[in-house]
């Protein structure tokens, strides 16, 4: 019974740190889209195998594509939530849906792919 239990255990942070994660919203800058307090499932595989805490990606296999709701890292290092507009190469400008309430890319600029910690797949 102990070995399942501690089994399952190993399972979970594995499937969290490196396939799905669950966060809240917070800030209005996603609304109506989303809205602070809902919960978000994000998929880390969306775009490739990131190594967990290190920022960086052991394998990348794509990029966000125009319209995709993603979380990454913001310059300031903050997490962040926002739709991605224009993609240019590595770069992609991330945008808020509540363009008043927005802290993104029409204030600091083009994001790194590099920063993205995962694809928001669902809201609830």
């Amino acid at each position: 019974m102990g070995k399942a239990i501690l089994g399952a255990f190993i399972a979970a942070i594995l499937m969290k740190l490196f396939l799905f994660d669950f966060m809240i919203a917070e800030g209005h800058s996603m609304v109506p889209a989303i809205n602070p307090g809902k919960m978000l499932l994000v998929c880390k595989l969306s775009y490739g195998l990131r190594i967990p805490g290190s920022g960086a990606y052991l394998l990348h296999w794509g990029h966000p594509k125009k319209g995709d709701i993603v979380v990454f890292y913001t310059p300031l290092g903050e997490i962040a939530v926002k739709r991605c507009g224009e993609v240019s190469g590595e770069d992609f400008y991330a945008l808020g849906d509540n363009s008043l309430q927005s802290y993104d890319s029409r204030s600091y600029g083009p994001v790194l792919s590099d920063n993205i910690i995962g694809k928001v797949l669902g809201v609830k």
